[in-house]
């Protein structure tokens, strides 16, 4: 069905994976929070979905995002997998606080409809299944701010909040959200299936995840098929990866459970976008090790694809293996450079641009220097001496360096054949003036649990048109205050 302007009246799910069989999960009915409330319905999710801008005012909505009421072919399903946890096998993962409830078909795309915050399930361990209004937020608003930087995530239909208690490091509110993604499938299904050794659901889950994304292999054996899957997630991962470094993005658990098989940003935590530019910048604070810092994200991404490579032995050999591996770093490499080129406005490639880059990325961590704010004033900068609104966010002791690479990147832009103004509308269309800034997420936060949410709207539109100049929000794209940076950020966020 295409018709966007549909109601909840016209939607009927699918569940194709419901349908494959009780081995991938557990049908598990909901468990409704007490007196929800209806906080926030993301517009361009319903028009993704098909669904008329009438419907943000269903008081249906409320009822469905706690799984009280259910849309018509809802089959709840706690779903199965394992993963890799800081570098260690975990089989006793799956679905602890959430549920598939279908898929809703909109111009030929399916999309998961996934329900967080839905009470327990048989995966949920110690857990109480429940999210509170602080990860719910966060969740949230991170899927509208990668999404309009132009980086694969989920995103949310609609976030509810509650008045049910639930216990974390305080006493908080149950909250609610249906996230939305083309699939919700991770490396750790294909973990699950081969550690115990399912082999022939395994064979299944490969063909359902190539008959959504890779029709073009569909009629293929499934080995053929296993390889094409392999290097479509090698690439979109690689593709991501770029983007959050190109971005400031730190995701804080990159565990393989956490890892979408379509290179989807998928479970957001912990995460952390760059203040001041610190390679080492750690978001998640019971990542002691730093395993999962920003700078080391690339490599961890590369370590899951190796552990779910793994999984793929059962149906590929060695040498295929080691062939799709072997295409993630020269795509990460690729993917990062013409994201960096862009920031920088430089239309045309050349042999020194990555060593240009790397000079500058030197600077900004030498000097402690804000990274998004930085590249921000960067558009605008038309070789003029002093560099007054760039030095300003250097260090005093750090000014001879940067006017060192101004130099460079002078001669750089004099090799460019686009005009200074031409140069500075393109970067200022890809380096974004409003940032999801942990210290700003924390103040809207604060508002909402006391009942307060203009602020998380006002956050919400800012980051969703992030590149528009809003002179009237400015004081939402400041540089935090030092109180505001490195602010403790644990899983339960």
């Amino acid at each position: 069905m295409t018709d966007s302007n549909r109601t909840l009246d016209d939607i009927r799910l699918q569940h194709r994976y419901a349908d494959l069989g009780p081995v991938f999960g557990t049908p598990t009915a909901p468990t409704p929070l007490e007196n929800p409330v209806l906080i926030h319905v993301n517009p361009a999710v319903l028009s993704l979905l098909g669904l008329a801008p009438e419907t943000a005012q269903d008081p249906r909505l409320a009822t469905i995002t706690t799984g009280e009421h259910l849309l018509p072919g809802s089959k709840p399903v706690a779903m199965k997998y394992t993963g890799h946890q800081f570098g260690a096998y975990n089989p006793e993962l799956g679905d602890g606080r959430a549920l598939l409830l279908g898929e809703i078909e909109n111009n030929g795309r399916l999309w998961d409809l996934h329900l967080k915050g839905a009470g327990k399930t048989p995966y949920s361990r110690f857990g109480d299944g429940r999210a509170v209004l602080r990860s719910t937020i966060r969740e949230y608003l991170a899927g509208e701010a990668l999404t309009a930087l132009g980086i694969r995530s989920t995103r949310a239909l609609c976030l509810v909040d509650s008045k049910t208690p639930v216990a974390r490091e305080k006493m908080e509110t149950g909250a609610a959200l249906i996230r939305v993604a083309e699939t919700h499938i991770r490396f750790g299904h294909f973990e699950y299936l081969f550690y115990t050794r399912q082999l022939e659901a395994q064979h299944k889950l490969v063909e359902h995840v190539c008959a959504q994304f890779l029709p073009e292999v569909a009629d293929k054996p499934v080995q053929e098929q296993a390889e094409a899957l392999l290097r479509f997630t090698v690439k979109r991962s690689a593709e991501m990866a770029a983007g959050w470094q190109s971005v400031g993005f730190a995701h804080g658990v990159l565990n393989t459970d956490n890892m979408s098989i379509i290179g989807d940003t998928f479970d957001f935590g912990p995460y952390g976008f760059l203040d001041d530019y610190e390679p080492g910048f750690i978001c998640n604070h019971s990542d002691h090790t730093g395993r999962y810092a920003f700078d080391a994200q690339p490599g961890v991404v590369l370590w899951n694809l190796n552990a779910l490579a793994h999984a793929f032995s059962s149906l590929l050999d060695t040498e295929t293996l080691k062939s799709c591996l072997g295409d993630f770093q020269p795509l990460l490499i690729d993917f990062y450079a013409t994201r960096m080129r862009a920031k920088l406005g430089l239309a045309t490639e050349e042999e020194g641009d990555q060593q240009l880059c790397a000079d500058l990325l030197q600077v900004l961590d030498d000097g402690r220097v804000d990274y998004s704010a930085f590249f921000r004033a960067l558009s605008r900068y038309q070789g003029e001496r002093p560099a007054a609104s760039l030095e300003s966010l250097v260090a005093p002791g750090q000014h001879e360096n940067l006017g060192q690479w101004l130099s460079h990147y002078d001669q750089r832009l004099q090799r460019e054949s686009v005009t200074p103004a031409e140069r500075s509308r393109a970067m200022l269309r890809v380096n974004p003036k409003f940032v999801l800034r942990n210290y700003l997420v924390q103040q809207v936060i604060e508002a909402a649990e006391a009942g307060d949410y203009a602020p998380f709207e006002t956050l919400f539109m800012l980051l969703q048109s992030p590149f528009d100049e809003h002179p009237e929000f400015e004081s939402w794209a400041g540089v935090p205050p030092e109180s505001g940076k490195h602010l403790p950020i644990s899983c339960s966020s």
